[in-house]
């Protein structure tokens, strides 16, 4: 199908959603309000890449009609020109809008909780655990992103054997998304005595942070403890119950199968947020929970299976005596771990997407 027919119609639809979000009605009801501006938002863009795209074959098939009627050579110079410099330009406009019709994915543009827990390799996978955590703050203050912690677990050698925190910014779940699965670090470890070179590992999920009204949660079933938290903080956290720990039964509204969900909050010294946050969590992990039909299907599709599917999958390796990081869904590799762990992650996750993409673009026959 010819690009140009796949975007008659949107702006049509662009006027439709447009008049919506101003409705009274609409505005009232939070969960499609919120839906139509993300639609309105997705189409603005689309709309304006087609005007690029459109003026620009315009303009280049007014330049060869230019060329061939003229009889002014300096006028023909002056097409001649402008042929040159259209003729490159379209191809890229072309990709741009093509992907720019792809279906959205949704959550992309939400915050996210991330996890990460040591796996296989006892006190040296909580240091790499660490290390992970530290890598992607890094990150984070490139992106200037802000990100607070939830929960942690500290390791007995150092790092963490778990570690829960909240990221908010632009994207930010469409960006670290490729970031879900196993990570496996191969070094000797600060506690190997021998010199011997050991392979751990550690897991990351990424969660999009769900939205209140897209989650149906029976406040009055959940059961809340409180508990003094522990760790730095002075004195008041030894001495008030600041932490929260809450219980709830989620039902899988697919299998009927009921599920004992149970989240603790230390993040803060008042309880009221602690609660507050831990509600956040609790939304979050039912979300993923109901979702993940949706993101399996979207993985049994997808060849690269990029960034969903199967979070027990292996997709990083962390060589440091050659100092590489190999990526094994698209294989890449690089060697420049040193930076790489300074949060210099970018360039992975930029592979990751134009793999994906490329899927998707074969996919949508664009």
């Amino acid at each position: 199908m010819n690009i140009l027919d796949k975007i008659e119609g949107l702006e049509a639809k662009f006027h439709e959603v447009g008049l919506l979000i101003t409705d009274p009605a609409v505005i009232a009801d939070q969960a499609r309000y919120v839906r139509l501006n993300r639609d309105y938002r997705d189409l603005e863009k689309v709309l304006g890449q087609a005007a690029k795209y459109k003026q620009a074959l315009h303009s280049l098939e007014e330049a060869k009609q230019l060329l061939y009627s003229e009889q002014d050579a300096e006028l023909r110079e002056m097409a001649r020109m402008e042929i040159d410099d259209l003729e490159p330009q379209i191809p890229k406009l072309e990709e741009e809008l093509k992907l720019l019709l792809l279906p959205q994915d949704k959550e992309d543009s939400k915050n996210v909780v991330m996890e990460i827990r040591g796996g296989t390799g006892g006190d040296e996978a909580a240091i790499f655990a660490g290390d992970l955590f530290r890598m992607y703050t890094k990150y984070f203050e490139m992106k200037g992103w802000k990100y607070t912690i939830s929960s942690f677990s500290e390791g007995a050698a150092g790092g963490y054997k778990e570690i829960i925190f909240n990221v908010q910014g632009e994207q930010v779940y469409g960006t670290l998304k490729y970031e879900s699965g196993v990570h496996r670090v191969q070094r000797v470890p600060v506690t190997e005595t021998q010199g011997r070179i050991h392979t751990s590992a550690a897991t990351v999920a990424v969660l999009p942070e769900a939205d209140e009204f897209e989650v149906q949660i029976n406040e009055g079933e959940i059961k809340w403890d409180t508990f003094r938290s522990g760790g730095a903080g002075g004195q008041n956290v030894n001495k008030v119950e600041s932490g929260v720990r809450l219980r709830y039964n989620w039902k899988n509204p697919n299998t009927g199968e009921v599920q004992e969900i149970l989240i603790e909050c230390t993040e803060t010294r008042d309880q009221p947020k602690n609660k507050e946050r831990a509600l956040s969590r609790l939304r979050t992990q039912i979300y993923d929970k109901e979702h993940q039909k949706y993101i399996d299907d979207i993985a049994a599709r997808r060849k690269t299976m990029v960034s969903t599917g199967d979070r027990s999958a292996k997709i990083r390796t962390y060589n440091y005596p050659q100092g590489r990081i190999t990526d094994h869904r698209i294989g890449y590799t690089i060697y420049n771990l040193n930076a790489f762990m300074d949060g210099e992650i970018q360039g992975v996750i930029d592979a990751l997407q134009v793999a994906e993409n490329a899927e998707r673009l074969k996919e949508a026959e664009l």
